[in-house]
């Protein structure tokens, strides 16, 4: 069952996960015919090191809403919090691990991406 009261939230959070997606594909497709498959790789891996975890995130901290479930609200979204830290973590240390990945490329996109939330609401009114 779904609380009524999460579907803005996840709705929101929907949003911006299709609108990272979007820019990544976007910006690792251009990247691939500008500057070449390396750049591209770095590019793609830097978007799922980020979307990945930001899913994760949204479905942990939208699971609860109403005034009668605060306290598992707040107890949700930490939780969330910390598992998108943990994962951001371990899927860098793969990413660097095991690709040959370029930093610059990389870095760039993971902080677009980073940046994205804050301008869905400036796309999707």
């Amino acid at each position: 069952m779904t609380n009524k009261l999460t579907i803005a939230g996840r709705k929101l959070a929907w949003q911006q996960n299709c609108l990272a997606i979007s820019v990544v594909l976007f910006c690792s497709l251009v990247t691939y015919f500008i500057w070449g498959l390396g750049y591209a790789q770095s590019v793609l891996a830097a978007g799922v090191v980020t979307i990945i975890p930001n899913i994760v995130f949204a479905l942990k901290a939208f699971k609860y809403a109403g005034a009668k479930s605060s306290k598992l609200v707040v107890e949700s979204f930490f939780s969330g919090v910390k598992l998108k830290m943990v994962l951001t973590a371990l899927l860098f240390a793969l990413a660097f691990k095991f690709l040959v990945l370029l930093p610059i490329p990389f870095f760039s996109m993971f902080c677009l991406v980073m940046a994205l939330p804050l301008l869905t609401p400036l796309i999707f009114k």
